[in-house]
């Protein structure tokens, strides 16, 4: 069997067991995954009222630069205004309805309807109506005016919520600040951002993500890179997260694994050790590799000073409420972002981002463009394609008379939290966002 030893102290990211709160075992009804009522709920009580990201700052960092956002049946448009502030509104101009800007992105010193060229501040105030005086009940410029929305700012993205008594972001984000701070992901450059039309709803993209249960199956290799039977999961209020050893191999082999996994030495040379030149035993290649990554951080460009030695091989993998998964390193991270369709509950919108840390002088990177493609049409690499393959069946699957629920186990057990928080927005349990 494999030994890891999991650093309890830190310097930054709090590395210690949460207590386990009684989530009952109670079946999780499919329902939740294929109903348009529920779906419906889950829009009026939940998506309306919870904090979302909506963009990474580096995408709009002049004045001006704007990107447009989609969640369910709305469009919202973030903007950096003349004093450097990111605001959010929602993209409708409030004459005919058309949408104010159609592109993805781009940048603009005013905000102009390209249907009647009516047109507005970067406060989304209404400055020019052509033809004005035509208008015999006048153009009142607070009720015309862009419909704005609570917008604020942390880690080098911006959050949007569309609840106008929305509490504070920091509020909402809770434990996540102090857990993700270390990580510095504002020194981190976006170098892959796609979006993938999954035929699934989208807690069944955010389930697979949330468990290690289904690496034995889907992803065997992985078992020579990561151990997921000595698994840390802490849950907390809205948000969780799971602790997963690295640069190991899983206890399921059941032997000692005698030769340095390719995968594994891979990763050992892409730092600058030669694997050859290991003498310990497989087990002991975690260590090995944290110990040359903190002695030689000023060669390798990264300042590793405010993470945990666990934290320099380890993912620590962070679900923020309600669509956000994070695989997170010291010196990259993923981050996906499931949303839902915008009326079918076996539909779904999932965007993928990876993150690099930008070393120590140098420049960040230009943005990588944009791609939006349906399953299937582009590879995301072996372990998310495998997933990929799965979900749609699973949501099929959903559908069947035969199947009633999901039979959650106890290392399955963040899924079980993640509705627990859902059902207390569905049930207006959260009264700030109510």
């Amino acid at each position: 069997m494999v030994a890891v030893i999991r650093v309890k102290e830190s310097t930054g990211t709090p590395a210690e067991k949460s207590p386990e709160p009684d989530l009952g075992n109670a079946l999780i009804p499919k329902e939740r995954y294929t109903s348009p009522e529920f779906m419906q709920l889950e829009w009026e009580r939940m998506w309306t009222k919870t904090w979302l990201m909506g963009c990474r700052e580096e995408e709009i960092p002049d004045v001006g630069d704007y990107i447009t956002t989609e969640i369910g049946t709305e469009s919202l448009l973030i903007v950096r205004g003349e004093d450097g502030v990111p605001r959010t509104f929602y993209n409708v101009c409030n004459h005919r309805g058309n949408q104010v800007k159609f592109d993805k992105m781009g940048n603009s010193r005013t905000l102009q309807c390209a249907y009647h060229f009516w047109e507005y501040d970067l406060t989304g105030r209404l400055v020019n109506v052509p033809d004005e005086q035509d208008f015999t009940q006048g153009c009142p410029k607070d009720q015309l005016s862009l419909k704005p929305v609570n917008t604020g700012t942390w880690g080098g993205f911006v959050w949007f919520n569309l609840n106008p008594d929305a509490e504070p972001l920091m509020d909402y984000l809770g434990i996540i600040p102090e857990h993700l701070g270390p990580y510095h992901f504002e020194k981190m450059a976006m170098v892959m951002n796609v979006t993938i039309n999954w035929d699934c709803n989208w807690k069944t993209s955010v389930d697979a993500f949330n468990e290690v249960y289904h690496v034995q199956c889907i992803h065997p290799e992985l078992l020579y890179d990561n151990d997921d039977v000595d698994v840390q999961i802490d849950l907390y209020d809205r948000h969780n997260r799971y602790l997963v050893p690295f640069h190991t191999y899983s206890p399921r082999l059941g032997e000692e694994v005698e030769e340095v996994p390719e995968i594994i030495a891979s990763k050992m040379t892409a730092l600058g050790m030669n694997p050859e030149e290991f003498r310990g035993r497989v087990s002991e290649a975690r260590r090995a590799i944290q110990i040359f990554k903190r002695e030689n951080q000023d060669k390798l460009g990264v300042d590793y000073s405010e993470l945990n030695d666990d934290q320099l091989t380890d993912d620590y993998h962070y679900f923020i409420f309600p669509n956000l998964t994070l695989n997170t390193f010291a010196d990259r991270m993923m981050m996906f972002r499931q949303r839902p369709h915008e009326t079918d509950p076996n539909k779904m919108y999932y965007d993928v981002w990876v993150w690099a840390r930008i070393k120590n002088g140098q420049k960040r990177p230009p943005l990588p463009d944009h791609e939006h493609v349906n399953h299937g049409e582009r590879s995301l690499g072996l372990v998310l394609d495998q997933d990929s393959v799965n979900l749609p069946h699973v949501q099929k699957g959903n559908n069947s008379s035969a199947f009633k629920g999901l039979w959650i186990s106890h290392q399955e057990r963040r899924i079980r939290h993640m509705h627990k928080t859902l059902m207390a927005y569905i049930n207006g349990d959260y009264a700030n966002d109510a």
